[in-house]
């Protein structure tokens, strides 16, 4: 953990029986909506954690003394969790990045099976300081979250979610590895990351009980975390409050690695036991260990070993790591079954129609009642089913037919089938060859726009050259519900600057300017919506 960080509780002056501990009387928020009933979590082995350690302890005597970036003790943390885990049948991949002229790594390990478009990750940081072994931190919560990926794959759990379990490199020189790894994910990458839970220093020898305040309950701090982090606070708070232990909230203060994930907007949680921050006298009496001690006394320091544990506080979070895991995870019915389209793309003129075949088959357990439908069909387009209700393992046919009124552009259809026991959607990319509002132009462009903020440049991303001076008029037909603007812009011999503009708080533009030669391009600019739209545009 980054040396900066202590746990805020250290400021504060708490009493046992105030509101400053958190338990079954805290906040309690609503639970997520994407998670299935899940079995009950395992009993997590605290030999099992202990055990890998002891590995950590022993790589760190035989490597310098540390596993700290860039040094050999932390490669070979890395090569000693990822045989763990492929052994096992995880999917494994190491990521390399360079910092401060030094490679490091860090390991991702995905559990095949669950939702690719919800994914629950778990991680912690596998490097160390340069002065000691790093057992406390971060072995603790690296062990951890090695052992519960292990039981993991010991019970054939098979999670709703897509399960990944993360070990970051560099996180003591600034969260570098956990911030190349988001840095690295697409928009839509990150999008499918529901839920982050960081474990950092869970066995401090005089611990204290923190979990990530998601929804700054106690009203101090940093704030809450991004939606859905109140959710996986609470589920943590509710392991805790089973086995009677009190809990406290720790702000997000961005100094571990659920940083990066926070950032753009990822929930996230996890748990704590402290570090240099010193334990106050009401803590002791409510958790036991010693008033005014730190809660690490050898933090980022060389008796960092193998005996600056707390097996208790290990053992109880390592059990919470089991229940996030499998409460928020979910599990997947007894009963499943795959939706395909073929084709899964086709275009279509204004007044005909287009088919695709929708296929279902039962991947599991009995067959279902499945009843089809469809979303995102633009103005002018309707789908049909037949049949409109399968069973699983029988196929129906997609019709999309568009009216002679159609707009034209490019569209994303989601296809869902409702099961008995379980949904799937599959997406068509239909191409509507329709009207366009912006008829008549010496030149057509069409395009899509993702969002506020999304931008394009016609034509083609390029520009085109005017000969002479005259007018250069244009028309612009976005999507219904959207706001787009649309730029003319020339270039002036060393940037582009805008010549003319139309901003109206609607779908549709158009400009008409009076200039001279040179060079010239439209910018076609999201305010709010998206969806498709056609530029058309005369040239003097």
């Amino acid at each position: 953990m980054l040396r900066r960080l202590t746990a805020p509780v250290a400021a504060l002056a708490l009493a046992i029986s105030g509101l400053a501990f958190t338990g079954s009387a805290g906040a309690q928020p609503q639970q997520s909506p994407t998670t299935a009933a899940a079995a009950a979590a395992p009993d997590i082995s605290l030999a099992g954690v202990k055990e890998h350690l002891n590995e950590f302890q022993r790589i760190a005597d035989a490597n310098g003394g540390n596993r700290a970036h860039g040094r050999p003790g932390y490669k070979a943390s890395v090569d000693y969790v990822q045989a763990q885990l492929d052994a096992v049948g995880f999917q494994t991949r190491v990521q390399s990045f360079t910092y401060f002229g030094a490679t490091g790594y860090n390991l991702i390990a995905d559990w095949p099976g669950g939702d690719p478009d919800d994914v629950l990750m778990v991680g912690g940081h596998l490097d160390g300081v340069t002065s000691g072994a790093g057992i406390n931190d971060n072995g603790s919560g690296s062990a951890a979250i090695l052992e519960v990926a292990l039981e993991v794959a010991r019970t054939d759990h098979q999670p709703q979610k897509h399960l990944r379990f993360a070990w970051w490199g560099a996180e003591e020189l600034g969260l570098i590895g956990s911030s190349r790894y988001v840095d690295s994910l697409s928009s839509a990458e990150q999008a499918r990351i529901s839920g982050y839970y960081n474990f950092d220093m869970i066995g401090s020898p005089n611990p204290g009980y923190f979990i990530y305040d998601g929804d700054n309950s106690d009203g101090v701090g940093a704030g809450p975390g991004p939606d859905g982090s109140a959710y996986l606070e609470t589920v943590l708070e509710d392991y805790f409050d089973s086995i009677n232990w009190p809990t406290r909230g720790t702000d997000f203060s961005g100094r571990s690695d659920y940083g990066p994930f926070i950032e753009v907007g990822i929930a996230a949680g996890g748990t704590f036991t402290g570090a240099e921050g010193r334990k106050t006298s009401a803590e002791a009496q409510l958790w036991g260990g010693t008033a005014g001690r730190a809660y690490d006394p050898c933090y980022h320091g060389s008796c960092d070993g193998i005996g600056n544990i707390d097996d208790g506080a290990l053992n109880r979070n390592a059990d919470a790591i089991a229940h996030a895991v499998w409460t928020v995870g979910g599990e997947q019915s007894a009963n499943d079954f795959s939706l395909a389209l073929s084709p899964s793309s086709g275009s279509v003129d204004a007044g005909a129609a287009v088919t695709a075949s929708v296929a279902t088959e039962t991947t599991r357990g009995s067959a279902q009642s499945v009843s089809l439908s469809a979303s995102g069909l633009p103005q002018g387009v309707t789908a049909s089913f037949s049949p409109s209700s399968v069973t699983s393992g029988e196929s129906s046919q997609l019709t999309l037919t568009a009216a002679a009124a159609a707009a034209s552009g490019t569209y994303t259809v989601t296809v869902r089938g409702t099961g008995t026991d379980t949904a799937k959607t599959a997406t068509y990319r239909l191409t509507v060859n329709g009207t366009s509002a912006c008829g008549g132009y010496e030149s057509t462009r069409t395009g899509s726009l993702t969002g506020r903020g999304d931008a394009d440049y016609q034509p083609d991303g390029s520009y085109y050259y005017s000969s002479g001076s005259g007018t250069h008029r244009a028309c612009l037909d976005g999507p219904d519900g959207a706001d787009f603007d649309l730029y003319l812009q020339k270039w002036s011999g060393s940037s582009w600057s805008t010549v003319d503009r139309s901003t109206s708080s609607g779908p549709d533009e158009s400009v008409s300017y009076s200039g001279t030669s040179g060079y010239y391009r439209y910018q076609v600019y999201a305010y709010s919506g998206s969806g498709s739209y056609t530029l058309g545009y005369d040239t003097p």
